[in-house]
């Protein structure tokens, strides 16, 4: 078999991100080297999903692929600025461009935007994106994933678009058959963001249990903590 090119997947632990991991690893010239994730450094969580790092440890173990961070600093308690962002995540690329790798992988669906953001700063580095989900339908992409065995849990909703009390849920028909008609089934525009415990890519389940609930300039997320059992 003919070297296979190597990939990095921007990573954040939910839904969206264990698909397109799934999709490449269908892919015989593609192999994923390793999973980026940003982290806040002040929380040790997972930006703007709210994850706490060690699960985030726990999940790439259980899929197999080496986990690199990118800790986010804030400035005052407030988050870090764009500028900030770009430049943090231009250096830590770089040292895989070093190592020749081109290719990054995200599992964006439809935002024209954020696509041609990420290309313009990847192009810049010699880099290229790779995007695995681009224009499926998010209706159908989101039973697939249920079909396929995936599980996992809503963490963060934006309180405009859905209350509170779907936190935690499992990501199922009744989920999305609960869903209000303006929210996005794959949740693509925000209105949530999930944490993947078990699936096809998982050599084993990540454990986790749900806890208390916070609040944060109308977002809403759900402290998960690592369980004994599912």
């Amino acid at each position: 078999m003919p070297n296979r090119e190597p990939v990095l997947l921007s990573w954040s632990g939910g839904k969206d991100s264990a698909l397109a991991l799934y999709e490449l690893r269908q892919e015989a010239r593609y192999e994923v080297i390793g999973l980026l994730t940003t982290i806040a450094a002040d929380y040790g969580r997972i930006s703007h999903h709210g994850v706490r790092e060690r699960l985030l440890e726990r999940q790439a173990e259980a899929v197999g692929a080496p986990l690199d961070k990118l800790y986010l600093p804030s400035n005052s308690g407030r988050p870090c600025t764009n500028e900030q962002y770009a430049a943090l995540l231009a250096e830590k690329l770089w040292t895989y461009r070093r190592r020749g790798v081109s290719l990054v992988a995200h599992g964006d669906i439809f935002l024209e935007d954020l696509r041609a953001y990420r290309e313009q700063n990847l192009a810049q580095l010699d880099m290229r994106g790779l995007f695995p989900l681009w224009k499926l339908d998010t209706t159908k992409l989101v039973h697939r994933f249920i079909e396929l065995g995936f599980r996992a849990v809503l963490v963060c909703v934006d309180g405009q678009k859905l209350p509170s009390h779907f936190l935690g849920r499992e990501i199922d028909t009744a989920l999305l058959n609960d869903l209000p008609p303006d929210v996005d089934p794959c949740g693509e525009n925000g209105e949530y963001h999930s944490f993947v415990f078990d699936g096809p890519i998982f050599e084993r389940a990540v454990p986790v249990q749900v806890g208390e609930t916070v609040e944060r300039e109308s977002r809403h997320f759900i402290d998960l903590t690592e369980a004994n059992h599912i």
